[in-house]
């Protein structure tokens, strides 16, 4: 009993004095963590709860590196087991020196499931490794939608000085990085939750003591009808080019495609350099969203605030007929009309309809460019909207003022026979030009457009009332409605006709640069023979039914030619496809009464 006493007695001083130090270390190492819970992000849907941007599983592979003996050890025995890359080498490295050492590194994302089998299968031999199963951002329509919802990406040191989050420290943590995706992050992104474990020295949790659930992210919808959109962006998959369409009265947007498009779900996975760099340097711009940041002359889709503001000056009415024979003098410099020989003698609504230069030459050299930019700004082309897509550019309708104050220079005739067939130093984008036309076709309110649908408690502000003559809009809408109806109209062969549907609207081309007196002599403006990057752009602009306008739309193709050949079938496509889809439906909700 003595021998036993004994040594129970000097294990116990052993343990207590000899190996304090070391024992005491361990036993604090066996503490209590407390961990961020990441939120689940918020849904974008379209107006119809369809799912545009949402969150699917994703087992993924981190770090800790103050857990790891020796870190490039472990990372070289992961590596066994899942593919790493030079690049990804170097990234883990930076992240381990830029972020404390208890933070969790994100090694690996997206594995299948029998890679992250495994993994926990050889956690004992991967010290410091952490399996976790949480869920990434994903795209189901892919490039239908990849310039206005945008994408997410990785969080950049940029990022972190921005904001004091400290979700953002969070291994593979995601913030949006263009499109709605960023405009919206507040709103998507959610609260953290938190957790209290026990661990040991080894950081194994031994229980949870406490934990508070991570609110998930407001699932935001939009004013997109993703069938319309997903339409629209086939009819143009093979040109660049844009395509708004907008609701007349309330401004809803119901498609906003351009095109080419790129997968967004390849920012969120990690997109190759190789990939990256064709897209940067694909001379359509793939990553540029048209729709918005474009910003073009509108050529002769500017005609109808041209004759509004003519027509509000009282310097020409309905009646008078102006004679155009092709050209239009201006001191010693001669203008030309798209039609070589002339229109003979047009009123306003022929002017329209034919699209006569010569015709808006001469009334905008009457009217005068500063009352021209004055009724524009009222139509909405020159300044952005400001409506949350990332990347709105304003365009530009220029004033006398403007050039001195640019260009230390007067403001000549010229410029403003040039800004009357929406040439020279006139930029629209395509969404100003459906909101011009909205305007003009709605009465003469004065609707924004809107991206995302207001929830059911927004009490509706209705348009103001644009100071403009409701007889003066009618006579510029009735010449819009011959464009396509009548023979002599210029989109009036290139749109199908159907009793089922009516559309009205306005062609435009717009130069990308001055033709000479000898390239039009040996009629080199035909598009096809020229290099694509020098080819005109082709606008439309249109509105439908004609006898009560609901939508807009409007049509660029980059480089695409004659406004009525390329442009114009697209807006008639699209705008068949709504009136059809509102027919069906009405036929839907008639038959449901009867039954």
């Amino acid at each position: 009993m003595m021998v036993l006493s004994s040594a129970l007695i000097g294990r116990m001083y052993y343990l207590q004095v000899v190996g304090r130090s070391q024992y005491e270390l361990l036993a604090d190492e066996n503490r209590i963590s407390l961990r961020l819970l990441q939120p689940e992000r918020g849904k974008i849907l379209d107006r119809y709860g369809e799912l545009l941007a949402g969150n699917r599983v994703d087992y993924r592979v981190n770090l800790i590196p103050e857990q790891a003996d020796n870190v490039e050890a472990t990372l070289a025995a992961l590596s066994e087991l899942v593919t790493l890359s030079d690049r990804d080498y170097k990234r883990i490295l930076k992240a381990i020196k830029r972020q404390r050492s208890f933070l969790p590194v994100a090694v690996a994302q997206n594995l299948d499931w029998e890679t992250f089998a495994n993994v926990n299968v050889n956690i004992p031999d991967l010290p410091g490794i952490q399996p976790d199963v949480g869920t990434t951002r994903f795209y189901p329509e892919k490039g239908y939608l990849a310039h206005l919802v945008g994408y997410v990406g990785s969080v950049s040191e940029k990022d972190l000085g921005r904001s004091e989050d400290p979700l953002l420290e969070l291994p593979g943590f995601k913030i949006g990085k263009n499109g709605m995706e960023r405009e919206l992050e507040s709103r998507l992104r959610g609260q953290a939750g938190n957790s209290r474990v026990e661990v040991n020295a080894l950081g194994r949790v031994i229980r949870e003591l406490s934990r508070q659930d991570s609110a998930p992210g407001e699932d935001v919808q939009l004013t997109i009808d993703l069938e319309l959109q997903k339409f629209a962006a086939e009819r143009v998959r093979d040109q660049s080019a844009a395509v708004v369409v907008m609701d007349v009265h309330n401004g809803d947007i119901l498609a906003s495609a351009s095109t080419p498009s790129y997968d967004p779900n390849d920012f969120n996975f990690g997109i190759s350099q190789k990939k990256w760099d064709e897209l940067r340097n694909d001379i359509r711009h793939p990553l540029v969203n048209k729709a918005v940041s474009g910003a073009y002359p509108p050529g002769s889709t500017f005609k109808m605030v041209v004759a509004l503001a003519a027509l509000e000056a009282g310097v020409i009415d309905d009646t008078e007929e102006i004679f155009c024979n092709g050209k239009y003098k201006l001191g010693n410099h001669t203008f030309h009309c798209w039609k070589k020989y002339g229109h003979g003698k047009v009123d306003l609504e022929h002017a329209i309809a034919g699209s006569c230069d010569v015709y808006f030459y001469e009334v905008a050299g009457r009217v005068g460019i500063d009352k021209i930019q004055e009724v524009a700004h009222r139509f909405g082309l020159g300044k952005s909207f400001d409506i949350g897509i990332p990347g709105e550019v304003d365009g530009l309708i220029p004033g006398k003022g403007w050039k001195f104050a640019t260009q230390g220079v007067k403001w000549q005739g010229g410029d403003t026979a040039n800004a009357g067939i929406g040439q020279g130093y006139v930029l629209t984008t395509p969404i100003q030009l459906a909101v011009m036309t909205s305007r003009m076709v709605n009465g003469g309110y004065a609707v924004n457009p809107r991206i995302i649908m207001p929830s059911q408690n927004d009490t509706p502000v209705p348009p103001e009332k644009i100071p403009v003559s409701r007889a003066h809009l009618e006579l510029v809408k009735k010449g819009m409605s011959m464009v396509v109806n009548d023979p002599k109209g210029t989109a009036h062969y290139y749109i199908h006709h159907s009793k089922t549907y009516s559309m009205g609207g306005k062609t435009g081309t717009s130069q990308v640069r001055r033709i000479s007196k000898a390239e039009r002599d040996e009629g080199i403006r035909k598009y096809d023979e020229k290099p694509w990057i020098e080819r005109e752009h082709a606008l439309f602009v249109g509105y439908g039914p004609v006898e009560a306008p609901r939508y807009a739309v409007s049509v660029l193709v980059e480089h695409g030619g004659g406004g009525a050949s390329s442009a114009s079938p697209i807006a008639g496509d699209v705008m068949r496809y709504l009136q059809e889809k509102d027919r069906r439906k009405r036929d839907l909700q008639q038959g449901e009464r009867h039954a």
